[in-house]
């Protein structure tokens, strides 16, 4: 979309030039929409901020235009997508297939060389040169004799994207391999839909499988790695399943965490030299006007930097914010069934890719069948150690744009959620007497005897003091509002208020023991 001449976007919009013009942006559009059938529209009424679908859109562009200047469709696509890749044509005679399969690996693997060359004191290779080894063999095996366009590990890899995609069972994906071999004798194909999971592990696109006590109060990890029961309510690790066949019981852990590590994942965001341009995006090339266009342009960011210059040195230094929220995913409201997925948000991109699905980071999946609720702390305990690993120390990263290594570091400034899962994240319970997390112990609440609700007023305090409506009685609760607004807690308030609290986490426990131990 970038080498096009846009030229026809000025002109008169009953010209058959403007016309093919507007039908080739629709189409271009729609193959980047990350909203389904709908994309922004960018006429000068909607000026990017509406979603529409493709008729009304492209109605909008005859009655009212163009978006003046609108010259680089950023939000449509066209700019950091990892759609906009360029593949390699079948005219290109220096080029074998089209995936970039040796670059992938070297930028997976791109201190094995180093490691091999300094290796005399070992006994043969390491564990990553050995996976690398094994995959620069299946990258350079035919898919089949005489195929040009894939390899046995190139086509490995497209065909679990197309699963991923379509959302395919592993039954399903076994079958598939099954058939195409069916199809293709010759063809050079993972036996199994394990076996294929297992290529797509040693390229470090794999998770961590973490077992937790099935009431929640703990996780069999790090020095608990080893035990079969759980230390605080004594369940088991474990649940007995017989097997019809050998009629033997098996164990299968009772309740497992899958989680996605943080530092290799920001580590191959800078192995793209594209995306690593995109990462200073909010220091290099963001308009400083004082318009608000990026978390970068808002009061929480500047005052960050104040308090650590540090950190804020380096604009590769990585923002995040985290996001958690339950759903079913067995696409049936007659179930309860509620599983949560933590998510992370990269900040340091710009405005119009920072949101899209491919750039958000999937940290854990939270399993069901019920809803983590406080005991989510439990469950985020691999997520806080790394992310304070990555904030006191940082991991050495490569940097393909500058072509260095640098030590990133990471911060998690925001949480985004709904106000229950606030209460989650934060601890602080929103629903009750006190349910305000800014108003704390001065929320105006009150009891309504007939619906045995809360309901909460007192937000004229907010208001200016010399406002209307503190005045007003007969439009609200027929009393005046000359209180001033509650000052929200401090950092180190909150920690002052916390200090002797002993948290208890596990659904099998008495929640009053959550109390302090004093009177």
């Amino acid at each position: 979309m970038d080498t096009i001449d846009k030229s026809w976007m000025d002109l008169r919009r009953s010209t058959n030039e403007y016309d093919r013009g507007v039908k080739y942006f629709l189409d271009k559009a729609f193959e980047r929409a990350s909203q389904g059938n709908e994309i922004l529209c960018p006429c000068k009424r909607c000026f990017n901020r509406y979603w529409h679908t493709r008729t009304v859109v492209e109605n909008h562009l005859f009655c009212y235009g163009f978006v003046n200047g609108y010259t680089k469709w950023v939000f449509h696509g066209e700019g950091f997508s990892s759609t906009n890749m360029p593949h390699p044509t079948n005219d290109d005679e220096t080029s074998d297939m089209h995936d970039d399969i040796n670059g992938l690996l070297y930028d997976t693997f791109r201190n094995v060389e180093g490691d091999l060359l300094h290796e005399g004191v070992r006994d043969g290779p390491s564990e990553d040169a050995k996976r690398f080894f094994k995959l620069v063999d299946e990258g350079k095996q035919e898919w089949y004799p005489g195929c040009k366009n894939f390899s046995k590990l190139s086509f490995t890899i497209r065909l679990y994207l197309f699963k991923c995609i379509h959302g395919l069972s592993n039954v399903a994906f076994s079958d598939l391999l099954d058939l195409i071999k069916e199809a293709f004798p010759f063809a050079q194909l993972p036996e199994s839909f394990n076996k294929a999971k297992k290529v797509i592990k040693d390229l470090g696109l794999g998770y961590e499988k973490i077992h937790a006590c099935p009431n929640d109060c703990m996780l069999f990890w790090n020095d608990n790695a080893k035990i079969d029961n759980c230390s605080v309510c004594g369940s088991s690790r474990w649940k007995n399943v017989r097997d019809d066949v050998t009629n033997k019981n098996t164990k299968i852990p009772a309740k497992v965490l899958r989680y996605f590590p943080l530092k290799p994942r920001l580590q191959r965001i800078f192995m793209c030299s594209e995306t690593s341009v995109a990462m200073r995006w909010h220091a290099t090339e963001r308009p400083k006007d004082g318009n608000l266009r990026h978390p970068a342009d808002g009061e929480a960011w500047k005052n960050f930097d104040s308090l650590h210059p540090d950190f804020s040195k380096d604009p590769r230094n990585v923002r995040l914010g985290l996001s958690s929220d339950g759903f079913n995913p067995l696409r049936t409201m007659s179930i309860s069934h509620s599983t949560w997925p933590v998510m992370l948000m990269n900040y340091n991109f710009p405005p119009w890719i920072c949101m899209k699905p491919e750039y958000i980071m999937l940290s854990m999946i939270i399993p069901g069948p019920s809803s983590p609720g406080n005991d989510i702390d439990v469950f985020l305990q691999p997520l806080i150690a790394e992310l304070k690993e990555l904030w006191e120390m940082g991991v050495e990263t490569y940097d393909a744009e500058t072509n260095q290594t640098f030590l990133m570091r990471a911060a998690l400034l925001w949480t985004v959620s709904d106000f229950p899962a606030l209460a989650m994240l934060s601890g602080w319970s929103t629903k009750g007497k006190w349910a305000c997390p800014t108003c704390n112990y001065d929320t105006c609440s009150q009891y309504l005897k007939h619906s045995r609700k809360m309901c909460y007023l007192g937000h004229r305090a907010f208001l200016p003091p010399d406002h209307p409506f503190r005045r007003d009685k007969k439009s609200f609760d027929g009393k005046e509002e000359h209180k001033a607004a509650p000052t929200p807690l401090s950092g180190i308030e909150v920690l002052e208020e916390l200090r002797e609290f002993n948290n208890v986490f596990g659904k099998g426990r008495n929640k009053r023991a959550r109390k302090s131990d004093g009177p």
